[in-house]
């Protein structure tokens, strides 16, 4: 079982891309999930859970620089080390 008091906070938001200003490469290190509305997920790109929202990249849809778009969907979101 993992020592949660080496572990480093869950930010409020947070982001897979290295180029977002969201993006803290410490916490990677670690296996996180995310719950929403209490059904885990594993394809979230980004989650803020004061406002309630995760991003999921669409199927086939890319934006102009070839990066999949993002679909946002609301609810109640739980992070959490694995």
């Amino acid at each position: 079982m993992n020592d949660t008091k080496s572990l480093p906070e869950l930010p409020d938001h947070l982001s897979g891309n290295p180029r977002s200003p969201f993006h803290v490469a410490e916490i990677f290190e670690h296996d996180i999930g995310i719950r929403l509305n209490g059904k885990e997920r594993n394809d979230v790109e980004e989650y803020c859970i004061s406002e309630g929202w995760v991003k999921v990249a669409s199927a086939k849809a890319l934006d102009r620089r070839g990066q999949p778009l993002l679909i946002k969907m609301k609810g109640t979101v739980e992070a959490f080390y694995k």
